[in-house]
């Protein structure tokens, strides 16, 4: 309801929003606003949330607080303007929906394996950043957007699965799904969209996960094999032999791929889609 999200702003801005960027990318934290599903249901407007948020600046700048306070307001004035940019290429490029906004010179040859796919949507990828992400998605049909940009990386850089894959699964799932703004969102992280990632920028699901659940607590919330777990064990799975995995996390499944050798894939599958030599 309006009367619902209307409190749910009042209370984000209330003191949240000051510190909005330094915790954001810290699914743990929960300091996002959660207001995408009011706004996707029009419960209230963008421009009613812009307004607050303007007021917000306000109390910023009149009560002696730190230069950082008016910084995370604006930063998360940055996200409501994404929303906006993303509506517009939407409504001047309807096609992007389906298609590449991107051209490249040859069609990318994504791999799709549906096994693959599988695990990913199920949460059962061996990277455990990924799989917390995953599990919240099925579990709140919600998901923190720093994660959402570490599933979708990992799908179209890792699994080298079409970016389509992942944008359907989400739209099916997701409570606050938006067609532009997902849309926006994956073609972003697959190298295909406007003012899209670099082809050549994959994230590592370790280092991301490493670097913004450093103590493991989001992991530990939606990944219960492991609970109790060593944090940097778990941010060093991937290295792990099968003996010390089935001693720490017997129950957590072992990487379904290896970074590394996907990240060569993948490069090598965005050059040859330029009209590369992959070799070079």
């Amino acid at each position: 309801s309006t009367e619902a999200a209307r409190g749910r702003l009042d209370a984000f801005l209330s003191e949240p929003v000051f510190a909005y960027e330094a915790d954001r990318d810290y699914p743990a934290r929960e300091s996002t606003s959660r207001m995408s599903a009011f706004l996707k249901y029009g419960e209230i407007g963008v421009r009613e949330v812009y307004d607050a948020t303007e007021r917000a600046l306000e109390t910023a700048a009149s009560d002696d607080r730190p230069e950082s306070h008016a910084e995370s307001v604006e930063e998360f004035q940055q996200q409501l303007a994404w929303r906006e940019f993303y509506a517009q290429v939407l409504f001047h490029n309807p096609e992007v929906v389906t298609e590449n906004y991107k051209a490249y010179e040859e069609a990318i040859a994504w791999r799709d394996d549906p096994e693959e796919i599988a695990a990913w949507k199920r949460g059962e990828t061996g990277y455990p950043i990924v799989d917390a992400g995953m599990r919240q998605l099925r579990a709140e049909a919600f998901m923190h957007n720093r994660v959402r940009m570490i599933v979708a990386s990992f799908l179209t850089k890792d699994l080298l699965a079409d970016w389509r894959r992942g944008y359907d699964h989400f739209r099916e799932t997701l409570a606050d799904h938006d067609t532009a703004n997902d849309n926006g969102g994956w073609q972003w992280a697959a190298s295909t969209g406007t003012d899209a990632q670099p082809y050549f920028r994959i994230f590592n699901p370790m280092t991301q996960g490493e670097r913004y659940d450093p103590d493991a607590e989001y992991i530990a919330e939606y990944v219960p094999e492991l609970r109790g777990v060593d944090a940097e064990l778990v941010h060093e799975w991937h290295e792990l032999s099968p003996a010390q995995r089935a001693d720490a996390a017997p129950e957590y499944p072992a990487p379904i791929v290896d970074h590394s050798e996907r990240r060569e894939k993948a490069l090598a599958m965005y050059k040859r889609a330029r009209g590369e030599d992959p070799e070079a």
